[in-house]
């Protein structure tokens, strides 16, 4: 069972209506990417973690399913290989050789394994504190997404990623080391967009169009798998 009384250090942050912001007196929302798979027996119980945090304005919790382990007798219909690419990528930077699952990483910073939940809440505690160095502006209007961002300070290149979830749907895997379970998956990340660069000297405008039925998150991070710099969600 995962810790209430670890969960209630974390500071709440407001995001309402159709209007999600940050300046430089807020806090950004910690950012728990999951890398999972429908296909590893030690997933699970990470799912179910990440699925405690619903509905927490302060987490932006994203479940990026990778297809690695498909070979062993179940295709995960959630899995994209370029979500494996960027568990490499965060391998790469960090130094390590190896990927694994299930893997939490927290504000693009630090890792830690996902079904752990004192080790994941005390890591979302360590960067719960930490000021945006970009402000981020949201508005939408149907399918249309407009951003504006602008850094607070000097930050090495940052992108900018605009990022859908599905929220929850439950799935009978049929096959593999999970045969037989009915595992109810949430904050499935189904798309993922580099919409663009952070010019350091002038504000950051873009308009796109997007699924006007799934939630939106837009994330600024540095070198493509740094630091998550600042991040805006609207549901």
């Amino acid at each position: 069972m995962f810790s209430k009384t670890a969960w209630l250090v974390i500071p709440w942050l407001a995001v309402a209506g159709a209007v999600a912001a940050q300046d430089g007196a807020d806090r950004t929302p910690v950012v728990v990417e999951l890398f999972t798979s429908q296909g590893c027996s030690s997933c699970p119980a990470a799912d179910a973690l990440l699925a405690e945090m619903a509905g927490r304005e302060d987490i932006i919790p994203l479940a990026l399913h990778v297809d690695y382990w498909d070979y062993i007798g179940w295709a995960d219909g959630f899995a994209q290989s370029r979500f494996t690419m960027r568990q490499k990528g965060y391998a790469r930077a960090a130094g390590e050789r190896r990927i694994y699952t299930p893997q939490m990483v927290v504000n693009g910073r630090e890792d830690v394994v996902g079904s752990r939940p004192l080790k994941v809440a005390a890591l979302i505690e360590k960067h719960a504190d930490t000021p945006p160095k970009v402000a981020l502006t949201l508005k939408r209007e149907g399918d249309r997404l407009h951003i504006h961002a602008r850094a607070l300070e000097k930050t090495r290149p940052c992108v900018i990623y605009a990022v859908q979830y599905e929220p929850a749907r439950e799935v009978m895997i049929e096959r593999g080391e999970n045969a037989g379970r009915s595992i109810r998956y949430t904050h499935i990340v189904r798309d993922w967009t580099e919409i663009g660069t952070l010019p350091e000297d002038a504000p950051f405008e873009a308009m796109m169009t997007v699924d006007a039925n799934l939630p939106v998150v837009v994330l600024v991070q540095e070198d493509r798998v740094g630091p998550i710099v600042a991040a805006a969600r609207l549901e």
